[in-house]
């Protein structure tokens, strides 16, 4: 979630404080209790997972289980997942592969409970969060340890309404989440081709009827994109899209069937049954 914040700030499992590192819901959600006024305990993915959020603001849905599935990082992977929130995406992924998650978020709040959402599920060794912006520059990024060509995996979820063509929402979590200027998401495929090893994958979720938008961005330093679209009902237009794509690769693009999350009386069919609730990956991702 882009904004003005340059510096580096990990948070560790120990305190919810912040310190300098010296070296260098679905939809339908499965269960929500108060833990404080602001706050939520929610079970994500069948509840194999616990995720403090929010009570207002931006809140935990497909997109972030989707993106997480979508992946194809592979045990001891280093992956990099830009724009993280309360950490829902990353952790979702470690819980999956034992890869290693560096979660940069720009707002320090989210970042302690990312911090405490990893602990608390048991990933405290694998998931690591910083309160970092994604348009900081590199020497930024190489405090926390994410140097040039550290990642063989980048995933985000960027803000993908237009500050000039959408109004944003009242909510200032919200509004950050989801309102971008229009140079955002070229900012933030520009940071994940600089953490990405050669031959390494970026893995965005995007507005479907914005999918020239996510293709000229990535066209420029990747190829080998796949997009994946995800449909709400058979029959239905796409509201989302996931798209895959290699670093320095010349391959053509390939547009695969799509996922569509429920059938014709609003159940959850099979296919996304597999991903939102039981923890699978997508087949692209299976594939890998």
């Amino acid at each position: 979630m882009p904004a003005l914040l340059t510096n580096c700030v990990p948070m560790h499992a120990d305190s919810h404080s912040p310190r300098v590192d010296d070296g260098g819901a679905l939809s339908y959600r499965e269960s929500a209790l108060v833990t404080g006024g602001d706050l939520t305990d929610d079970a994500v993915l069948g509840g194999r997972l616990q995720l403090l959020q929010p009570r207002r603001g931006h809140r935990v849905g497909h997109d972030a289980i989707l993106l997480a599935a979508f992946c194809p990082a592979r045990a001891g992977d280093t992956v990099a997942d830009l724009g993280s929130g309360i950490g829902a995406a990353g952790i979702a992924l470690a819980a999956r592969v034992a890869a290693n998650v560096n979660l940069v978020e720009v707002d320090p709040g989210h970042v302690a409970l990312a911090t405490e959402n990893a602990r608390r599920n048991g990933l405290s060794e694998r998931v690591r969060a910083f309160a970092l912006d994604v348009a900081a520059p590199a020497r930024a990024f190489a405090v926390a340890g994410l140097g040039p060509q550290s990642c063989a995996c980048v995933i985000m979820n960027p803000p993908f309404n237009d500050a000039v063509r959408h109004r944003g929402s009242p909510d200032a979590g919200r509004h950050l989440a989801h309102v971008a200027r229009p140079e955002t998401l070229a900012i933030w495929v520009k940071t994940a081709n600089r953490l990405l090893r050669p031959s390494g994958t970026i893995s965005l979720i995007w507005r479907a009827d914005c999918l020239a938008e996510a293709l000229a961005a990535l066209a420029p330093s990747f190829g080998a994109i796949v997009v994946l679209p995800v449909h709400p009902k058979p029959g239905e237009p796409a509201i989302r899209i996931l798209a895959r794509a290699t670093r320095a690769s010349r391959a053509p693009l390939t547009i695969l069937p799509g996922v569509v999350l429920a059938d014709e009386n609003g159940r959850p069919t099979v296919d996304a049954q597999a991903v939102l609730r039981d923890g699978g990956a997508l087949p692209l991702a299976r594939m890998s």
